[in-house]
């Protein structure tokens, strides 16, 4: 799939999108609910990848400094 062919499935798939919005006042209640079901997954992954992301941007770039390493020695019985 070249970059043309994913920008015109974008396009297509916006167009269906804005088309679906304009009709939402007319739908029946079953279609609007199942819409806003549909675009709630859809923010829920995104806000999810977003904080994975920056959860991971996080721990590469920024990395914690180590601690000292504390010897351990035997506990010798009284």
């Amino acid at each position: 799939m070249g970059a043309a062919d994913f920008v015109q499935e974008m396009r297509w798939v916006g167009e269906r999108l804005l088309l679906k919005l304009q009709r939402l006042p007319q739908a029946e209640p079953v279609e609007i609910v199942a819409f806003s079901v549909i675009l709630l997954f859809t923010g829920t992954v995104l806000l999810l990848l977003l904080v994975a992301c920056s959860c991971c941007c996080t721990q590469c770039c920024c990395p914690e400094p180590r601690a000292r390493k504390a010897q351990v020695r035997p506990v010798t019985p009284p």
